[in-house]
């Protein structure tokens, strides 16, 4: 793409996968200079001129959520002052996207607070990957187009040439997601019932669907401490499942004692995307990663020359 006028830009937060979608896509990433002031303040500079641009920033949310969130907002307020056409912000992993209603009394609605920051600052459009939930969505009065690595973790899963699959929903909400991947893939659906005590905290009490004597595929969105998909394996074993359990996620997230239990959980393997960085500390035996560039490059080229991106959704 030699078109000057569309800009690339990424932050701190992910640059190995920023460094990819240019390459993707065929330009130069743009000069950006972001550093931290000695209190800890975020200064950021569009070291080139984009008057009149479309630009692109990539962003995505890793364990320093509040940190990268506050770079995006920063990074997106200097295109803004610097006179640019458009304003696209990319991000593989929303913020705060579980915290997408009020579950109790008296809470926040954190997954709107970032969506009307991101419009205060002066966005123009979103890209995501695999939201929580449909309905963030709705949370902004700008375009979001909401990617899905289904295609990606569906076509690895296909080449493995697995019999007798079943894929598993960690729970009810992921039950749709767990559908499409089913039938792309030839299988059946189960569902693990699930009841949450606490943040990351959760039990599973029983298994929906026929798992005995199948290879299992248990999917979600995202692995964050890994709590339930390593509980519900002894849920899965007790129902007969005495084959292979694979696991897939598009944000391999891994905090706190995530690495150690899946690492002791004996997955034939667990697949994610790139979509946040997953340093090397981080990587474990049975761990595959899957580049989610050439999606999100896609949809960046798309939206710059007004084309379609809805076969990107399938």
């Amino acid at each position: 793409m030699a078109n000057s006028e569309l800009r690339v830009f990424y932050g701190t937060s992910h640059p190995e996968l920023g460094e990819k979608i240019t390459k993707y896509l065929g330009i130069k990433a743009g000069d950006i200079k972001v550093s931290r002031f000695s209190g800890g303040e975020i200064y950021a500079r569009i070291a080139e001129n984009i008057r009149g641009a479309d630009c692109v920033i990539i962003e995505t949310c890793t364990e320093n959520v509040n940190e990268n969130l506050m770079e995006l907002f920063i990074v997106i307020d200097a295109m803004k002052r610097a006179s640019a056409k458009s304003i696209s912000a990319v991000m593989p992993q929303f913020g705060y996207a579980r915290q997408d209603r009020k579950a109790a009394s008296r809470e926040p609605i954190s997954a709107r607070l970032v969506a009307n920051l991101l419009e205060t600052a002066g966005a123009d459009r979103i890209v995501a990957m695999d939201l929580h939930s449909d309905q963030i969505q709705g949370f902004f009065n700008i375009p979001v187009d909401t990617l899905t690595a289904l295609p990606i973790l569906s076509n690895y899963i296909k080449e493995k040439n697995l019999k007798d699959i079943v894929v598993v929903a960690p729970d009810t909400g992921r039950a749709k997601v767990a559908k499409k991947l089913a039938d792309r893939v030839g299988a059946q659906l189960a569902i693990l019932h699930k009841v949450r005590s606490e943040h990351h905290q959760s039990e599973v009490t029983h298994v929906v669907g026929e798992v005995k004597g199948r290879t299992v595929v248990i999917t979600d969105d995202m692995i964050d401490t890994a709590g339930t998909i390593t509980s519900g394996v002894g849920a899965l074993r007790a129902e007969g499942c005495n084959k292979d359990v694979y696991v897939i996620a598009t944000h391999g997230i891994f905090s706190g004692p995530a690495v150690e239990r899946l690492s002791q959980a004996n997955f034939a393997e667990v697949v994610v995307t790139d979509s946040v960085p997953i340093p090397k500390e981080k990587q474990f035996k049975g761990l595959k990663i899957l580049s989610s560039a050439e999606l999100l490059g896609e949809a960046i080229r798309r939206n710059f020359e007004h084309r379609s991106i809805t076969s990107l959704f399938d």
